[in-house]
């Protein structure tokens, strides 16, 4: 084994936080997890592997982080192998842990034995690939300031460990800035000049407006002073709306008999007792799921109720998978 493998040396070459520590501390984390299930006696302790088990299911937060934060920056220097090949590698593995899972609910040990022996092989390889070459080859490629920007993200799709990881690098007391409102500092390839920066990613008025345009969901936005603002006008709207409705009053925009109804949702959602409503009817032989959300800021201040409905008819008749593309 090489050094860059041994934890030891990992620990005193990247920084407690550094996003690399962190891969190899959950690379340590799954030979432990593998090293104690192959000692695991399923006829006496079962209850023991589920729980090692779920531990080892955790290494789906580390593949998503690589999907979502480690390959967008090799690509971004035009290393795109990770992103075409490995994350197939994850998704194989994510279809042998489904598999041994299927193994476990149907108490098949003879099968579940044998999908172990092939995942843990597969586990072991890629952390060979990750540990020779893909976390090397990033560390070459990738600047202090890649690495700072992947670990804020990192947080939203979450770790294997048990515990957070500490901030890299160190934060400094009253340093926190909401990702809203901080500079975009990260290298784009595309012209954000005409743009504006969102809580994640940067759109035109235009773009905007196509997103909301093409939603298959109505939406209806009514601010804190019970005043409807925006509505999207899709071509399909469940219930229709037109331009008249804007800056009334929302409590005018629904039949007598709901309004009562809509009175409490707004009343408990501005005391805070509430934060979403939901209902579901028949309205002209389609089956409408329809929900109401509080809107709150940083601080938690009601800033107003977005009101959603949806044809859900075809969904509810969804059953089994459909994982292939089917246009014929």
């Amino acid at each position: 084994m090489s050094e860059f493998l041994n934890q030891k040396t990992a620990a005193d070459y990247y920084p407690a936080g550094h996003p690399v520590r962190v891969y190899l501390e959950e690379n340590a984390l799954t030979r432990t997890l593998i090293g104690e299930i192959v000692k695991v006696d399923f006829d006496t302790q079962m209850d023991q592997f589920e729980e090692l088990f779920l531990k080892l299911s955790g290494i789906e937060k580390k593949y998503a982080r690589k999907e979502n934060q480690l390959f967008p920056y090799l690509e971004k220097y035009g290393w795109t192998s990770p992103s075409q090949n490995m994350w197939a590698f994850h998704d194989q593995i994510r279809a042998e842990i489904k598999a041994a899972k299927g193994a476990l609910e149907q108490k098949n040990i003879p099968q579940l034995k044998q999908n172990l022996s092939i995942l843990f092989r597969s586990l072991d390889h890629i952390m060979q690939v990750e540990e020779g070459r893909l976390f090397p080859r990033a560390m070459e490629m990738l600047s202090a300031q890649d690495w700072k920007e992947m670990r804020e993200g990192d947080k939203e799709i979450g770790w294997m460990l048990e515990n957070e990881p500490p901030m890299y690098p160190p934060q400094e007391e009253n340093e926190y800035e909401h990702p809203s409102l901080a500079k975009p500092n990260k290298k784009l390839s595309f012209n954000i000049e005409d743009k504006t920066h969102y809580d994640e990613g940067y759109l035109t008025p235009e773009q905007v407006n196509f997103i909301f345009k093409f939603l298959p969901v109505d939406i209806t936005y009514v601010d804190e002073n019970d005043k409807v603002v925006f509505y999207n006008r899709g071509e399909d709207r469940v219930f229709p709306r037109s331009a008249g409705i804007i800056g009334r009053e929302v409590k005018f925009c629904h039949p007598p008999k709901s309004v009562d109804t809509v009175l409490r949702i707004l009343e408990e959602f501005k005391k805070g007792t509430r934060d979403v409503a939901e209902f579901w009817i028949t309205f002209k032989e389609q089956f409408i799921h329809i929900r109401y959300f509080a809107v709150r800021d940083e601080d938690k201040k009601y800033r107003g109720v977005i009101e959603m409905s949806q044809d859900v008819t075809d969904i509810r008749k969804l059953e089994g998978q459909q994982k292939l593309l089917n246009w014929e």
